[in-house]
């Protein structure tokens, strides 16, 4: 199978020293793949800049002007105290826009049956309306409208250990975008509750999996196998994007959850075997959240061996043992009454 991949070395002049999403996440990533000489098995694809036209149909065009803003300004320029936006960040964001939507154009058209995007600024926290949680634009929901607009299906899984706000809101009242998010609760953003579900013609489009801390690789088996899968099944989408972050890990310094690189795995091939049974093997990995920088490398080595096929995986960093996890099973029996997958 044929692997494409976005990747511009232009997305490390977004970053601000000491802050947790920075250039070195990265930088990191780049060199453990290189290492397993993974990027020489793939497909280069190029990173354009999103047109405005595509931006205004996620984002608002006011949003888009105060974003087109902080590129003149002299100093760097904060939405919310944890966003940094810096006299470049607009164009990066916009690059990675375009970059992540090249590759989903790619994979539509069959020029490759797969794909991952090292795109930063990450997306998925960025509302219509409003940049937030390290995110300015919102890389996955670009995509999806795109795909949308073609009358495709599309399907959007996020495990990212927070919860994608900003993708939820946008599709909230669509049928033809199928979110799901695992993620921590109680954790920032502060959504993502069992019962959001969505709005109008989009109920029963938005489901959420909410993990109390301490969850790990028997919760994340457990949710994807008797949630996920049945819910995608019934779902039949025509692609599947991934919003891939990894601070769910146990080694993550921004979170509580004690998922291992095994546990990740297990999803990622779960999915990709979903998207080969459902969709030709339509399916896009996009860089999200994860702040431990080994954990991230190696991730992300795993995910692109598994959208090549090998069937090995790396986890040095398991650790001997781990604490007892909360019970999961009456959170599962109360997503499945709730979305009808018994």
């Amino acid at each position: 199978m044929t692997t494409g991949y976005i990747s511009d070395i232009r997305f490390r002049t977004h970053t601000l020293q000491g802050h947790p999403e920075h250039a070195g996440r990265l930088v990191a990533v780049h060199q453990q793949l290189e290492a397993e000489k993974l990027f020489e098995r793939c497909v280069r694809l190029p990173a354009d800049l999103a047109s405005i036209k595509t931006l205004h149909a996620v984002h608002t065009p006011s949003y888009i002007a105060e974003l087109e803003k902080t590129a003149h300004a002299s100093k760097m320029t904060r939405f919310g105290r944890d966003t940094y936006v810096l006299p470049q960040s607009y164009e990066i964001a916009r690059l990675a826009a375009g970059g992540t939507l090249n590759l989903v154009r790619a994979v539509m058209q069959g020029e490759v049956q797969n794909g991952f995007a090292l795109v930063r600024p990450p997306g998925h926290h960025a509302t219509a309306g409003q940049g937030m949680g390290f995110c300015l634009l919102n890389n996955v929901a670009i995509a999806a409208a795109q795909i949308q607009q073609q009358n495709q299906r599309v399907l959007i899984l996020d495990y990212d250990v927070h919860h994608g706000n900003g993708t939820q809101d946008i599709f909230y009242n669509s049928p033809d975008v199928f979110y799901i998010s695992t993620h921590q609760s109680p954790l920032y953003p502060g959504t993502g509750a069992l019962y959001e579900t969505g709005e109008g013609p989009g109920v029963g489009y938005t489901l959420n999996i909410p993990l109390a801390p301490g969850a790990g690789d028997k919760s994340f088996q457990l949710v994807c196998d008797e949630i996920v899968v049945p819910a995608i099944r019934r779902f039949r989408p025509q692609i599947m994007l991934v919003s891939a972050g990894f601070d769910a890990h146990w080694m993550d310094p921004l979170a509580n959850l004690t998922v291992t690189l095994t546990g990740f795995d297990h999803m990622t091939r779960t999915l990709i075997g979903l998207a080969n049974e459902l969709c030709d093997g339509r399916i896009v990995f996009v860089m999200e959240g994860g702040y431990d920088l080994q954990v991230l490398s190696y991730a992300w080595v795993n995910v692109v061996r598994a959208l090549l096929g090998d069937t090995e995986m790396v986890d040095p960093l398991r650790p001997n043992r781990l604490p007892a996890e909360p019970r999961v099973e009456l959170l599962l029996q109360h997503i499945k009454q709730v979305h009808e997958l018994n």
